[in-house]
Formats: C-alpha cells, sequence, structure tokens
C-alpha cells in the first residue's frame, strides 16, 4: 500500500488484531462461589472456605468450661482470704490502739487519786477546780470510766474487798465503802476498785 506523500510524520504501525498467540493464556477469572456459599457467607456473615473457623467439640468445650470453673473457683478463694486478711489486721490495729490507749491511762489513774484526795480536803477550787473537770472530760473522751459506788453488789471480779463486815440485815454482800475508786477502759479493766463489804455471812462448807 503506497503512503500518501502529503502525510507527515513517522508510518504508523498497523492496529495489532487483539487475540491470543500460541503460547498465551488468558488470565484465570477467579471461581465464583456457588449459591449455597454466599447463602452461608449472607447468613454468618463470614467468608465460607478455608477462612472459616473450626467448631470446637464436644470434649474440648467440656474441657474449657472445667478450666473456667477452677479459676473462677481460684479467684473466688483469693478474695475470700484478702477479706480475711483485712479483717484480722483491722481488729490488730483496733487492739493495738486500745492498748495504747490503755497503757496511758493507767500512767494517770495516781493522778486522777490525788485530785479526788484533794476534793474531799476541799482544795480543788477556783482555777484549779477547772483544771480537774477537763482532765476528766478528755479522759472520759478517751473511754476511761470510772466504777465503784456506795451500795453497789460486791463482785470480785471489779472490786477488791479490803475488809468483810457480817450483817444480817443485808441479803447479799455489798460494797458499804470505797476506798479507791476503779477504772476500766472499754472491756478492759485497769484496776479494781477497793471496797468496804458488808453482808450476810457465806455459807460454810
Amino acid at each position: 500500500m503506497n503512503r500518501p506523500t502529503n502525510v507527515r510524520g513517522p508510518a504508523q504501525p498497523p492496529l495489532a488484531i487483539v487475540g491470543h498467540g500460541p503460547g498465551e493464556s488468558p488470565a484465570a477469572a477467579p471461581p465464583r462461589a456457588t449459591p449455597a456459599e454466599e447463602d452461608s457467607e449472607q447468613r454468618t456473615g463470614r467468608p465460607s472456605g478455608d477462612g472459616r473457623v473450626p467448631e470446637r467439640s464436644a470434649p474440648q468445650e467440656a474441657a474449657l468450661r472445667a478450666e473456667l470453673r477452677e479459676r473462677t473457683a481460684d479467684l473466688q478463694r483469693l478474695k475470700a482470704e484478702y477479706d480475711n486478711y483485712r479483717k484480722r489486721v483491722h481488729r490488730d490495729r483496733l487492739a493495738v490502739g486500745e492498748i495504747a490507749v490503755a497503757n496511758v491511762l493507767s500512767r494517770l489513774l495516781p493522778v486522777l487519786d490525788s485530785l479526788a484526795e484533794a476534793r474531799e480536803q476541799g482544795e480543788v477550787t477556783g482555777g484549779f477546780q477547772r483544771v480537774a473537770e477537763a482532765l476528766h472530760n478528755e479522759l472520759g473522751a478517751l473511754g476511761l470510766q470510772p466504777f465503784g459506788t456506795v451500795g453497789a453488789p460486791f463482785d470480785p471480779l471489779i472490786h477488791e474487798a479490803i475488809t468483810y463486815t457480817p450483817d444480817d440485815r443485808l441479803q447479799h454482800a455489798t460494797c458499804i465503802a470505797v476506798l479507791r475508786q476503779g477504772y476500766r477502759v472499754g472491756d478492759r479493766l485497769l484496776r479494781p476498785a477497793q471496797v468496804i463489804v458488808a453482808g450476810e455471812p457465806p455459807a460454810g462448807p
């Protein structure tokens, strides 16, 4: 075919015919999912085929449940031990605090005895009386409780009998005089009250 003389530029090669040579093969199209696989993907939301997670067998599921129960029991046992430890530490702290307060108050009992003796002699007056009252109030706020009154039934657990006078008019042993007042903090006895006891004499053996 003759090229026109009035056309400039390089000659254009003829259009290649689309096709495949003997050594060429068309790109393989991805396999199309079957209708059953497409329906499974729509229901589960997971691709079918190799990406599916295999279901666990019954023995495996039973073993996992047993392990879960064992771990839960361990956690519950650990929590119970921690709660007991916390309660024990709290009780120990309270006991140590009570012992410390009791020791301090025991050292102050001679001061209270001196104040009681001065009050009996009429020497606690004016500013000294206000100091004594403030001291009693502060010690009471710390839990100090005096006991030992005339007419109270004699209790050997909290009373110390200095003398005993038989008296048929009293059916029970009674404190008729208090020589020294007793003190306690809560259930802790700091010292017993020294008293004189009268009452019906105890029966002989």
